[in-house]
């Protein structure tokens, strides 16, 4: 069974571009060799941050993308 992909609406997730360009500026930056372990520990420092300051870098990035 396939789905018809001109039928499907999908939308990005407030701050999601925020949250990828974040990653993507910092790959570049660091040039890592291993980009998919990079991007585990940039997500995992993130998740820290967000849950000791309370303060959530993707709601914030969706306030700066409207």
């Amino acid at each position: 069974m396939s789905i018809a992909a001109a039928n499907t609406s999908m939308r990005v997730p407030a701050g999601f571009r925020n949250l990828l360009e974040g990653l993507a500026r910092e790959v570049l930056r660091e040039q890592p060799t291993d980009v998919v372990a990079f991007a585990a520990e940039y997500f995992q420092k993130l998740l820290e941050q967000r849950e000791a300051s309370g303060i959530d870098p993707v709601a914030w990035g969706a306030m700066l993308e409207d």
